[in-house]
């Protein structure tokens, strides 16, 4: 259906004989990235710099509701210039996309920045915004997905840039010779990419402190090491094994007496945490899935001293604080898609077939035996936390280190 779309929507173009791109000037953008909420956390870099370009009032973002949490946290984006898309059925996608197309048109948007990897819905909607710059990724000799000719500013999708490096070019290409194909033809900066800090109140401060009260039967004293296990995770290539997690949590708390581990999660993978909490075995690991908001999540961040999670959202999450945060990586590249920030560390078995979900695949991998999970070990991962633990001025336990 959207590539019948596309199709359709190209000749209309084409037919209409507007092809060129206007040379009036752009004052206001929108972006459209309906989904993953890490991902909109690389994105905040290019935020950034259209905020600095045309003026915090004057830059939208277009989100599925679910995922706008991170960017209200994130607080580049005016709160009243975000548009919600619900996508629960097809009938109540069209109403609001129709009740986007409205306001887009009704605010004077005048560019679009399409931010999503060669799908094709985000391509249909800026076409239809009557935006008359249109900035996005164009296949061009590429073998990737279909979507038509709608943009008035092509660019390359580079697999070799880090995805907040190209989301920061379409930013750029709004200023670009659109006829200059592919772009955009300028230099990748060199300074690195940060997203903006998060800074917890006393008050988010006092209420998390409470959380986890509530769930240890009393105050949380000593270091918090926190782990992320992803038993619901929506790609189980992604998924280090729930049993390589329960061993971990066992190895620090024999290491560290007074640490506590925490488990996080969504509310779906609640018994999942449960699970692990269980198998580790001690009423020094608590289950804090399903119990936290987002703004909960990013407040223990700030409490805690280390985070241990597979590739997604939490890692993303963690790089707005100073958490140590250890990301593992198989099916998907850290050279594209690795956390941002000074405390984020990567473990990455790099096989030879790693990564196998990309733009070209619809992120669909034929792989049923994700081995490049399985060679992350569990020592590798505990030397990670101890290094991290270490670095923060925390040691483990004579007993433990003269037994081993």
């Amino acid at each position: 259906m959207g590539s019948a779309l596309c199709f359709s929507l190209t000749a209309h173009r084409n037919a209409a004989d507007r092809r060129r791109a206007s040379s009036a000037p752009v004052r206001k953008v929108l972006f459209l990235k309906l989904i993953e909420q890490g991902a909109t956390v690389l994105a905040a870099p290019a935020l950034q710099r259209a905020v600095d370009r045309y003026g915090r009032e004057n830059v939208y973002f277009c989100v599925f509701p679910e995922n706008r949490a991170i960017l209200d946290l994130l607080d580049i984006v005016p709160a009243h210039n975000v548009i919600e898309l619900r996508h629960g059925s097809l009938q109540t996608f069209a109403i609001d996309a129709a009740a986007a197309l409205r306001r887009m048109r009704s605010e004077g948007i005048d560019a679009i920045v399409d931010m999503e990897f060669l799908t094709r819905a985000p391509a249909i909607l800026g076409y239809l915004s009557g935006a008359h710059t249109r900035v996005g990724l164009h296949r061009f000799e590429e073998e990737g997905p279909y979507r038509g000719d709608l943009l008035t500013h092509r660019v390359q999708y580079n697999p070799y840039l880090h995805t907040s490096e190209a989301y920061l070019q379409l930013v750029e290409a709004l200023e670009a010779d659109p006829t200059d194909l592919p772009l955009t033809k300028r230099p990748v900066r060199d300074a690195p990419l940060d997203p903006p800090r998060f800074e917890p109140t006393d008050t988010d401060t006092a209420r998390v402190r409470d959380l986890l009260a509530v769930e240890h039967g009393g105050p949380v004293d000593g270091p918090i090491v926190l782990l992320n296990p992803n038993t619901g995770d929506l790609l189980p290539t992604r998924m280090w094994r729930t049993e390589r997690f329960v061993e971990l949590g066992q190895r620090i708390l024999a290491a560290y007496p007074k640490v506590t581990i925490a488990l996080t999660g969504a509310p779906s993978e609640r018994e999942g945490a449960e699970d692990v909490r269980r198998r580790i075995g001690t009423d020094r690991v608590l289950c804090m899935a399903g119990r936290t908001s987002l703004r909960d999540v990013l407040v223990l961040y700030t409490l805690a001293e280390v985070l241990v999670t597979n590739d997604s959202g939490p890692g993303h999450f963690a790089s707005m604080t100073d958490i140590d945060n250890i990301v593992l990586f198989g099916p998907e590249t850290p050279q594209r898609f690795g956390p941002l920030g000074a405390h984020a560390h990567v473990l990455w078995a790099q096989l030879a077939c790693s990564p196998c979900v990309n733009v070209y695949n619809h992120r669909f991998s034929a792989c049923t035996d994700n081995v490049c999970m399985q060679e992350i070990t569990v020592d590798q991962v505990f030397a990670q936390v101890q290094t991290a633990l270490r670095r923060r001025g925390f040691r483990q336990s004579r007993k433990r280190r003269s037994a081993g």
